[in-house]
Order: C-alpha cells, then sequence, then structure tokens
C-alpha cells in the first residue's frame, strides 16, 4: 500500500469523476436513437422505463457504500478472509435482490404506472422496454457491491474500465439495433441488458482471484452471524438515511411545481448544476470513504485524520472550481439547456443559489464520504433525519413569503445542517481509531 499522499487521493478520484461523466452521455445517446424513430411516444416510454428502473434498482443502492466502508476496514485490519467474503455476500444480496425484482415485475410495474400514469401508448410502449431490460436487475443490482468493494481497494481505474465498456457498449448497440435493424424500443432494452451482464462479467473478471481464491476459508466465513448482522445495520442506515434525502429532493420539485410551469421548468434545470456538483464531488467523497475505512481498520488515527484532510482538500479546490465556473459561464449553461426565454430568464433569477451550493454543500459531501468508510452509519442516519426536519421547517416558514427563493434557501440550508450536524460527530470516528 503506497504511502498517503496527493498523488494517491487523485489517482482514487479522477477515475470516478470521469466515470461519472459518461453516466450523461448514455442517457442522451439513448434519447437521441429514440428519437429518430419520429414519434414522441418511444421518446417518453424510454424516459419513464429508465426513471421507473432506477428507482427500483436505487433501493438497493447502500450495497454499494456499505460494500466500501466495511471491505476498506477489513483491509485496514489485514483480514483478507473477511475483505473476499465481504465480496461474495454483496454478489450474492445482489443476485438475490435482482431475482426478487423478476419475480414480483408484474406487481412493481403496476405499482409504478399507478403512481405515475402515462398515455395508453406510452405505458405499453414503457412495459415492453421494462419487461425486457429487467432480465439484466440482477447484474445491475450485484455491480453495486463489486463496485463498492473495488473502491475499497482503491481500483477505481477499474471501476471507470467496468463503466466505460458497459456505457461504449450500450451506446454501439442502441446504434446498431435501433437505426440498423430497426428493433425500435426493444433494440434500446436489449442493447442495456447485453451491456449491464457483460459489466457483471467484466467485473467478476476483474476481482476474480478474491472470488475464486481461498474459496473453503470465504465458505466458511460467509454466513457467520456478526459480520452479517453489522452489515445488515450498516446498509439499513444507509437506506434510511437515502430515503431522507430522497424526500427532501422530491419534495423540491414537488413544491415548485406549485409555483407555475416556468418556475418548475427553471428549476429542473439549475438541478443539473447541483448534479454536476455531485458528479465531480463523488470522486474525492469516494476516495474518502476508501482512506478513513482503511486507516479505521488497522486503528491508525493519524492516518485516518490526514485521510479526512487531504480528500477534504481537494474536494474544496474542485468546489472553488465549480462555484467559478457556474459565476463564468451558468447563464451559457442555462441557455444550453433551456431554449424556452421565459425559462432562462427565470433560472438566471436563481443561478446565485448555484453558485453558493458547492461551497456550502462541500462539508456534506465530503464527511459523507469519512462517514460511509468509518461505517459510522447510525450518526449518518440521525444527522440526516434532523436534516430533514429543518429543511421541512425552513421551507414551511419561507416559501410562503419568498417562493421561490425560499425553497432554493431551504435546500441551501439543508446541505448546511448536514455539514454541521455530521461535522459534530466527527471526533466519535477518531475516538474509534484510538480504542
Amino acid at each position: 500500500m503506497s504511502m498517503l499522499s496527493d498523488r494517491r487521493v487523485l489517482a482514487i478520484a479522477i477515475p470516478i469523476v470521469l466515470s461519472n461523466a459518461t453516466v450523461p452521455i448514455l442517457g442522451a445517446v439513448d434519447t437521441a436513437v429514440v428519437g429518430q424513430l419520429g414519434q414522441a411516444a418511444p421518446i417518453g416510454a424510454v424516459g419513464l422505463g429508465a426513471v421507473i428502473l432506477s428507482a427500483f434498482y436505487w433501493f438497493f443502492g447502500f450495497l454499494r457504500m456499505g460494500t466500501t466502508g466495511l471491505a476498506a476496514q477489513s483491509i485496514g485490519a489485514k483480514d483478507t478472509s473477511e475483505t473476499n467474503a465481504i465480496l461474495w455476500r454483496v454478489i450474492l444480496i445482489g443476485l438475490g435482490a435482482g431475482a426478487v425484482l423478476i419475480v414480483a415485475q408484474s406487481l412493481l410495474f403496476m405499482a409504478a404506472f399507478s403512481i405515475a400514469p402515462a398515455s395508453a401508448e406510452v405505458e405499453s410502449l414503457t412495459h415492453t422496454y421494462m419487461r425486457i431490460r429487467i432480465w439484466s436487475a440482477p447484474a445491475a443490482i450485484a455491480l453495486y457491491g463489486l463496485n463498492g468493494w473495488l473502491i475499497a481497494h482503491e481500483r477505481t481505474r477499474a471501476v471507470f474500465v467496468i463503466q466505460l465498456v458497459m456505457n461504449g457498449l450500450n451506446i454501439g448497440l442502441d446504434l446498431w439495433f435501433v437505426l440498423g435493424l430497426d428493433y425500435g424500443i426493444e433494440g434500446v432494452a436489449f442493447a442495456t441488458v447485453i451491456a449491464e451482464l457483460i459489466g457483471f462479467a467484466l467485473a467478476i473478471w476483474l476481482c476474480r482471484s478474491a472470488i475464486f481464491g481461498q474459496f473453503q476459508v470465504i465458505k466458511d466465513r460467509l454466513l457467520a452471524t456478526a459480520p452479517l448482522r453489522h452489515m445488515f445495520n450498516v446498509n439499513s442506515d444507509i437506506l434510511v438515511r437515502t430515503l431522507c434525502l430522497q424526500v427532501i429532493f422530491v419534495s423540491f420539485t414537488m413544491l415548485g411545481s406549485g409555483l407555475g410551469d416556468v418556475s418548475l421548468a427553471a428549476n429542473q434545470v439549475l438541478l443539473q448544476f447541483l448534479y454536476i456538483t455531485a458528479y465531480a464531488l463523488d470522486g474525492f467523497a469516494f476516495a474518502a470513504e476508501a482512506l478513513v475505512g482503511q486507516a479505521l481498520g488497522a486503528k491508525n488515527k493519524a492516518l485516518l485524520r490526514r485521510s479526512a484532510i487531504l480528500c477534504s482538500k481537494w474536494g474544496g479546490i474542485s468546489v472553488i472550481l465549480l462555484s467559478l465556473s457556474f459565476a463564468i459561464w451558468g447563464g451559457t449553461l442555462i441557455d444550453l439547456m433551456a431554449k424556452d426565454t421565459a425559462v432562462q430568464i427565470e433560472a438566471r433569477h436563481y443561478l446565485i443559489y448555484m453558485i453558493l451550493a458547492p461551497s456550502l454543500g462541500i462539508a456534506s459531501w465530503m464527511l459523507d464520504g469519512i462517514f460511509i468508510g468509518a461505517t459510522q452509519t447510525r450518526d449518518m442516519r440521525n444527522m440526516m433525519i434532523l436534516s430533514m426536519g429543518i429543511y421541512l421547517v425552513s421551507v414551511a416558514i419561507l416559501l410562503p413569503s419568498l417562493g421561490n427563493h425560499g425553497l432554493w434557501i431551504s435546500m441551501l440550508i439543508s446541505f448546511v445542517a448536514r455539514g454541521v450536524t455530521l461535522g459534530l460527530r466527527y471526533p466519535r470516528i477518531e475516538q474509534r481509531a484510538e480504542a
């Protein structure tokens, strides 16, 4: 394991940032390819189907975060058998969860359309799309755990390669199936299924030495009660924390819809600035997960603190660059994303909040990574519940008097609340390193 340095932090972070950059490209190509069919319904069906399936898969997103923290700590403790047993557990959980989604697909799709009804044509096409795509659910969900395990080992280049192969293959097959073979919406779905299955196979190959080595030792530890209980507690805490975060973003969108179509559209444009910020900071938060987890597993308080400081330093440099970029080119980005003049003007009124968001949110993003690496997930859960409460109170006070400004101020307050409340709990992590 190399010495902790800026170079090591960047070696972990940069591949994650590049990996994240491929995600919106795939979505754009999917939309563009289906758009060549010359009808609105297929575009809506692919978009709606992708959102519904992503919501189902997202429910198991805790596998990525929980796995990184648990595996990083076992790496730091030099417990190779437990590290490899963690990998087996998350693969089996992912495959099992995906199988449940396949079996329950009819009920799940019915529930989804009762919440988000669409026209008969769009609903029919969406069903067709999802009934094909659901078959790669086991691979897609298991990949969360595989990626988390690779990040814990600082193998983020492997994560980038998996993402690049999956998205590149998906784009190529999109073009071939839809434009070349005229398979229509089914072609888009099959392209994603094939890409996800091959991405899973590639991840298994990249982890082959851990999966197939020392199998007898791993088998004996696979169902050990204490690690399974700890994994369940960690992942359930992360799930609750993520649900609370979703409440904030979903309520933000719903409350914005009550302010008129122009404000709703402007808010959706501006939310892309937050997603860009999250994509950029993910790399440094993931680096913190791996390095803090390893330091805690090694019971090295000095290394833990240095890991937190170095990762946060680079995250801080990133947010300064992001805020400057939004200040200089924010208006241009708004014009690229929205062609309606009214939406452009409205979005500019609130651009200042996007300029402030990276700096006000840096603590919450970086501390999330630090706490995940430390598997201090109970504090994450509790502080997220508290921050959600502060956000809802802020909205109740500010929205009636300030309108959309009040909504955005409440969102920024929730970022600050998460950062402050987690920051107050950080000393407990260092105390664990001394224990």
